[in-house]
């Protein structure tokens, strides 16, 4: 490549990456805020609803059952239609219903409406994704997707005092603060669900803020890419692929690793405001909103670094595992202490456990899954990860209700930690990824695996 090309094609990538990518992180930004406010709104919604607390983990974790069932026709749908106009159907409807939960009289309404919540946000991620593939080399696509889901640290920043000092100060029209939390906040959805239709183009040639030098280097660099990718396609489409990563036992420990991430950070995400609020029958909504700022920032933070260190030194195995280990470690101490500062210190090592998993752990998947297989096993293994919404959320409010106490609901989490730290020691990788590639791959292949 000449220098002139090269730094075309540099700056043409950074326009781009900073034209699209914070964009959609404040999208995954919204997503997430209507998605876990209900663990805020609980503070006050369960005693004007007389909901207990099995009914509410129920209607946090539902959500994902409507996520679940209708993941893969949204994305059928998105195929049909494009990811562009489809992302402002997903916006439009999720915010609509987000306001309209505002206004629910009892908990069947909230089941409903939590169910049609998840239905309508179904699709999202996978959209994001392949917008970026229509617009980002591969190079550049692992920094994109990992900046993306900061959003998930960053609106539990952002959401906690938000949600909390609407609670408190806001009632207009009688209405109660928790009610406006839904309205105030899914409005935001909508209106960028209107903006997204003017705001992006569905194809980079279709993009005004491109010159026309800049457009012909991307298609070139996009076509190239997608050449290398045209031999695997039948291949992946194979009916076979699905049914020889349903037998493969490697594929069954990623998922006892990642489930149980899932089902802690959901139900830590959905439970500490109340087991915060525990600490002292004094402290107002935004004070535990602020205090529940402390954990996700550490997070946050510890999710970046040791993401980069993971990069910097190659291993995932060691760096997957750990993470639940101290998860566990910090859970296990906040259920044992009665003391509320230590009871909070180990609340924040645990949510720095959940959070830094994620960096190590996709690219650990694809050191047990080929190139062939690791579209269908990957997207396989968050699918069935994603129930860990529901179960965690849920079961932790049926022990809560049977034990009667805030923290007894961690004890399950923790059983679930030190599964998901076994597992992640346990997996070793053979020289053959996956059964399917015995049969379809060459010597030389299998054996650079």
């Amino acid at each position: 490549m000449t220098a002139n090309k090269k730094t075309l094609g540099e700056l043409t990538t950074r326009k781009i990456y900073l034209r699209i990518v914070p964009y959609f992180l404040i999208l995954y930004v919204i997503a997430f805020i209507d998605r876990m406010n209900i663990g805020y709104v609980a503070l006050d919604m369960n005693t004007e609803l007389a909901l207990t607390s099995t009914s509410i983990g129920l209607i946090a974790g539902i959500f994902f059952i409507g996520y679940f069932f209708f993941e893969v026709p949204s994305n059928i749908l998105m195929n049909r239609y494009g990811a562009r106009k489809w992302i402002s159907r997903i916006l439009i409807t999720w915010g609509f219903i987000c306001i309209v939960t505002g206004f629910v009289q009892d908990v069947t309404q909230l089941y409903f409406l939590r169910f049609l919540l998840g239905v309508a946000e179904a699709g999202f991620y996978p959209a994001v994704i392949l917008y970026f593939t229509l617009w980002l080399p591969k190079k550049e696509l692992a920094r994109a997707v990992a900046l993306f889901m900061i959003g998930m640290p960053l609106a539990n920043i952002i959401g906690a005092p938000l949600s909390t000092w609407i609670m408190d100060n806001i009632s207009w029209f009688e209405l109660s603060g928790w009610r406006w939390v839904f309205v105030m906040e899914g409005f935001p959805a909508v209106l960028f669900g209107i903006l997204n239709l003017f705001l992006l183009t569905d194809l980079p040639e279709q993009a005004k803020w491109l010159s026309r030098e800049e457009k012909d280097w991307l298609k070139a660099e996009l076509d190239n890419e997608r050449v290398e990718v045209k031999d695997q396609k039948e291949f992946s489409s194979h009916r076979k692929v699905f049914v020889n990563i349903l037998k493969d036992s490697k594929i069954w420990i990623l998922i006892a690793i990642y489930l149980p991430i899932t089902v802690a950070n959901y139900g830590v995400a959905t439970w500490l405001p109340t087991i915060i609020k525990s600490f002292s029958s004094s402290l107002t909504n935004y004070q535990i909103g602020l205090i529940t700022l402390i954990p996700y920032i550490l997070g946050g933070i510890a999710m970046v670094l040791w993401a980069f260190k993971s990069d910097r030194t190659g291993e995932r195995k060691f760096h997957t595992a750990v993470t639940p280990l101290v998860a566990a470690i910090g859970l296990l101490g906040a259920a044992l202490t009665s003391n509320y500062l230590l009871s909070m210190v180990m609340i924040c090592i645990a949510v720095i456990g959940l959070y830094s998993f994620f960096g190590p752990y996709w690219p650990l998947t694809t050191e047990f899954l080929s190139l062939k297989t690791a579209a269908i096993g990957i997207a396989f293994i968050n699918s069935i990860a994603n129930l860990g919404g529901f179960i965690g959320p849920y079961f932790i409010g049926f022990i809560n209700d049977a034990t009667q106490t805030t923290k007894s609901g961690l004890f399950f989490i923790v059983i679930l930690l030190v599964v998901s730290f076994i597992s992640a020691i346990s997996i070793k990788k053979d020289k053959d990824i996956l059964p399917v590639d015995r049969t379809e791959t060459n010597p030389s292949e299998a054996a650079g695996n």
